[in-house]
C-alpha cells in the first residue's frame, strides 16, 4: 500500500506538467503515460502434492507489479506515423506466475528477476492507404494514435515491433489487464498461442483491410528462440506466426461485433507425445525445451488453432462478451499460456446508474482445458514453463473472476479483484484458492 501511495504522489505532481504540455501540442505528436501497480496474495489451500511449477499451497501476500510506460507518436507524412513506447515493469507473480493456465494478473510475466528493468515496448511503422472514394474521418488523441483525420476505408500497414495483441481479439469490454479483468484468459484468448517474446512484444509486419462496418487483417511474426523466451528467432522462414483474423461489428443503439481467428505458429516447439516416449526410453534430454530451459537444435514444431470473440452491449451502460478458442495442443506451449480450449464470458456495467460515471463493475466466467497429449506428459510428471505439479488427476480449471474501478479523479483509478481458481492448473487435487487483488492505475 506504501508503494501505492509513493506513486500516486510522484504522478499527482507531474500530472500539471503532462497537460501542459499536451495543451501546447499539436496532432503532429502525441504524448501519453500510464502507470499501474498491483498487489496480489491469496490465503493457504488445500494440496494433496506439490511440483516443479504449483502454485504454492502456503498463503502469498503482497506480491507486487508494477509498470510504467511513455507512449510517444509523431506523424511523418500524410496518412503515415511512427510510435515508440519506453517501458519500466518489476515485481513478480504469485509463484513466480507458475501454478495456474489462467493466470491472474495479467501485468506479470516470467521473468527470473524481480528487480525494474527498462526496455523498449514497441518502436513501430504505421501507414494508411485510403481507397479512392473513402471519407475521411476524426480520430482522437490517444495511446498510440495521434488526433487527425484517418480514412473511413482502405489498408493500414503496420511494421516494427509490437504486442499482436493490440490489434487482434480486441474486446471492449474484457481486453485490459491495467483497466479491466486482470486474468490471462480474459484480456487474450488463452488457447491463442501468440508470437511473442515473454513481455508480449515480437517483431512483425502486419496489413489490415479497413470498412466502416468489417475488417479483415493480417500478421506475420517472430517466434521467441525458446519457449517462454526474450530473444526472439529471425530464421523466420523456419520459425513463424501467421494469424488472420476477420471482424464484423454492427452500430446503433446497441453496437457490437464479431471477430473469428485462425492461426499457425512454426517454432522450435516438440510434440509432447514424441518426448513422452522418450522420457519412457530413458531419455529427457529435450525436457529442457518445454520449460525454456533449453533452446531447441530442430525446428518443425507447428501450433494450430482458432478462436471467436464476440461483444454486445445490452444497454446504454452495460455491455457482455464471450470468448472461445482451440487449439491442437500437440506440440509445446511456446509463447503464452498453457491452454489448450477455452469458452469465457461475462458482463462490464458503467456506474452511472448509481450516480458513478467513471466506475465500472465486471464479472467473468472461465473454463479452459487441455488436450490429451497434453494431458497425458503433465499425468507423467513432466512440465510446461507454467504448470506441472508432478502428478495430475485431471479436471477443467474454472476461474470465476469479478472486480471493481473506482475513478477519484480524472485520471486516476483504484481496483478491486477477486478470482476464484477451481482446479488450478488442471488438478482435481489442489485447491481451491481464492486470490484477492488491490490494483492501483493512471493515465495521462
Amino acid at each position: 500500500m506504501k508503494s501505492i501511495l509513493v506513486a500516486f504522489f510522484f504522478l499527482s505532481c507531474i500530472s500539471g506538467l503532462n497537460a501542459q504540455v499536451r495543451q501546447d501540442s499539436n496532432e503532429n505528436w502525441t504524448c501519453h503515460f500510464q502507470f499501474t501497480v498491483i498487489t496480489q496474495g491469496h490465503p493457504s489451500f488445500s494440496s494433496k502434492y506439490s511440483g516443479t511449477n504449483s502454485l504454492s499451497s502456503s498463503a502469498e501476500r503482497n506480491k507486487l507489479s508494477i509498470t510504467s510506460t511513455l507512449f510517444l507518436g509523431r506523424r511523418l507524412w500524410k496518412n503515415a506515423a511512427i510510435y515508440g513506447n519506453e517501458e519500466v515493469a518489476g515485481g513478480e507473480g504469485l509463484s513466480q506466475a507458475r501454478g495456474i493456465a489462467g493466470f491472474p494478473n495479467g501485468e506479470t510475466f516470467r521473468i527470473g528477476s524481480t528487480a525494474p528493468a527498462i526496455y523498449v515496448a514497441r518502436i513501430y511503422l504505421q501507414q494508411y492507404i485510403p481507397f479512392r472514394n473513402a471519407e475521411y474521418v476524426k480520430n482522437d488523441d490517444d495511446v498510440n494514435q495521434l488526433g487527425g483525420l484517418v480514412p473511413s476505408k482502405g489498408i493500414r500497414i503496420i511494421a516494427g515491433k509490437f504486442g499482436l495483441a493490440d490489434y487482434f481479439d480486441n474486446n471492449t469490454y474484457s481486453h485490459d489487464p491495467r483497466s479491466q479483468f486482470m486474468n490471462w484468459a480474459l484480456m487474450n484468448n488463452g488457447a491463442w498461442d501468440y508470437p511473442a517474446n515473454t513481455r508480449g512484444y515480437t517483431t512483425a509486419f502486419l496489413a489490415e483491410l479497413r470498412e466502416p462496418l468489417w475488417s479483415l487483417r493480417f500478421s506475420a511474426a517472430a517466434e521467441p528462440k525458446k519457449a517462454n523466451g526474450l530473444v526472439l528467432d529471425y530464421d523466420i522462414t523456419k520459425s513463424h506466426g501467421l494469424t488472420f483474423e476477420a471482424e464484423r461489428d454492427w452500430k446503433g443503439n446497441r453496437p457490437g461485433a464479431i471477430r473469428l481467428l485462425v492461426f499457425s505458429n512454426n517454432s522450435h516447439a516438440l510434440a509432447y507425445n514424441q518426448v513422452l516416449q522418450q522420457v519412457k526410453a530413458g531419455d529427457s534430454s529435450n525436457l529442457g525445451i518445454f520449460t525454456g530451459d533449453k533452446e531447441g537444435t530442430a525446428y518443425g514444431g507447428n501450433k494450430y488453432g482458432f478462436g471467436i470473440n464476440v461483444e454486445q452491449a445490452i444497454t446504454k451502460y452495460a455491455g457482455a462478451f464471450l470468448r472461445g478458442g482451440w487449439n491442437d495442443g500437440k506440440t509445446a506451449t511456446w509463447a503464452y499460456t498453457e491452454i489448450d480450449r477455452t469458452i469465457s464470458g461475462g458482463l462490464n456495467i458503467n456506474g452511472i446508474k448509481w450516480k458513478r460515471p467513471g466506475d465500472y463493475f465486471g464479472i467473468a466466467q472461465i473454463v479452459s482445458g487441455i488436450s490429451g497429449d497434453h494431458r497425458d506428459f503433465l499425468s507423467a510428471g513432466l512440465y510446461g514453463f507454467m504448470i506441472g505439479d508432478g502428478k495430475l488427476n485431471y479436471g477443467t480449471e474454472k476461474i470465476t473472476e469479478i472486480y471493481y474501478e473506482a475513478n477519484f479523479a480524472k485520471a486516476y483509478f483504484i481496483s478491486g479483484d477477486l478470482q476464484f481458481v477451481k482446479n488450478p492448473a488442471y488438478n482435481k487435487d489442489r485447491g481451491p484458492v481464492y486470490v484477492f487483488a488491490l490494483r492501483a492505475h493512471v493515465i495521462l
